[in-house]
């Protein structure tokens, strides 16, 4: 078994410990590991939903930062805004019963799965005139290619 010195697996995996214990994760692996761009993550910092560490100019992303880009990521794909995820993060307290952030959450799920539900409803409609209008479109096709033929006959 081989000892490996912090330094040593900082350097092989991209990930610092800092004086906590804790890792901090470089801005590429934040990027590489959630699927997104190092502009995103610039982004998210400036609208103050990510606030790294800093080591210089290296921005070190802790397992706070990682739970709140889960969450951000979370909520652009079930379609809040960063307004909204903002929102509810910020009300997040480690030593309270967060009622409020949770009661807010529920508000604001409520209505972005009514906004979701009737956009379906639009979208099923959209298919069903599409698949109509392609259906009317084969049929008269069919009987333009086959009208010829049997007139010559």
């Amino acid at each position: 078994m081989k000892l490996v010195s912090p330094g040593e697996t900082a350097a092989n995996t991209n990930e610092i410990p800092n004086e906590a214990g804790e890792e901090l994760a470089r801005i590429g692996e934040m990027a590489k590991k959630y699927g997104v761009t190092l502009r995103t993550l610039r982004f998210y910092e400036d609208k103050g939903l990510l606030n790294p560490q800093r080591d210089g100019s290296t921005r070190l992303y802790t397992r706070r930062d990682k739970a709140r880009l889960k969450l951000i990521l979370l909520g652009r794909k079930v379609g809040f805004s960063l307004r909204d995820v903002k929102q509810m993060m910020d009300l997040y307290d480690p030593t309270g019963s967060n009622a409020k952030q949770l009661r807010l959450a529920l508000d604001k799920s409520e209505k972005q799965l009514a906004r979701l539900q009737k956009q379906r409803a639009l979208i099923d409609d959209a298919i069903n005139e599409l698949s109509g209008s392609m259906s009317a479109v084969r049929q008269m096709l069919t009987e333009r290619t086959s009208a010829p033929a049997s007139a010559a006959s």
